[in-house]
């Protein structure tokens, strides 16, 4: 994947007033923190932010370009208001690139509306993962191709494609379940068995 950037300036002022004006003017507050260093206060462009979380979304590495520098980031909290959704402010986690971090990306079922065995009903258990790994390493998301799923084997943590990384620590049993595959109902079993068989008028 080629490398993200994003602009950001420094903030120099803070306060509910100050964050207000700023929204006004499309521009998000937020800040980078990192332990052990200060955090910094910063604003980016609402549009570049909204172009930028479409492509690397919650789990990707984002070089944010602040005062000539580059600094390696993930999005660690996003805001909104309750109401409107609008975002109301980022935090943004630095990364060191030769220290593995933790972060939960989200699990991804390929195939869902092409599940072989039919009728039947796919459920999602765990729609997101906890790892470990370098920030060079953090995967989009943790994927599977759920296809050739059946009713009595359900899809597991250890067959997600992370599971064959090793440069991956997955912080979860390697035998918990991601999602299973359950018959209908009788009811609907029924009422679909009559609309395949019934003859077109």
């Amino acid at each position: 994947m080629a490398t993200i950037k994003m602009k950001a300036e420094k903030r120099t002022e803070t306060g509910k007033n100050r964050a207000n004006s700023m929204r006004e003017k499309h521009q998000i507050p937020g800040v980078i923190y990192s332990k052990g260093e200060e955090t910094q206060h910063i604003q980016v462009d609402h549009k570049e932010f909204q172009q930028v979380f479409k492509e690397a979304g919650i789990a990707s590495v984002i070089h944010i370009q602040l005062s000539g520098k580059s600094i390696p980031v993930i999005i660690r909290e996003i805001q909104r208001h309750p109401v409107t959704n609008q975002i109301l402010h980022l935090d943004f986690l630095m990364l060191h690139m030769n220290e593995k971090t933790r972060i939960e990306i989200p699990i991804i079922l390929h195939n869902k509306d092409n599940v072989k065995l039919k009728p039947s009903i796919l459920s999602q258990l765990l729609d997101e993962i906890e790892i470990e790994c370098l920030p060079k390493d953090i995967p989009h998301a943790a994927e599977v191709d759920v296809a050739n799923i059946d009713f009595s084997t359900p899809i597991h943590v250890k067959d997600l494609d992370i599971a064959q990384n090793s440069k991956i620590t997955i912080l979860r049993e390697l035998t918990d379940i991601v999602c299973t595959l359950t018959e209908p109902p009788r009811a609907e079993k029924e009422a679909v068995a009559e609309e395949s068989e019934a003859t077109p008028v």
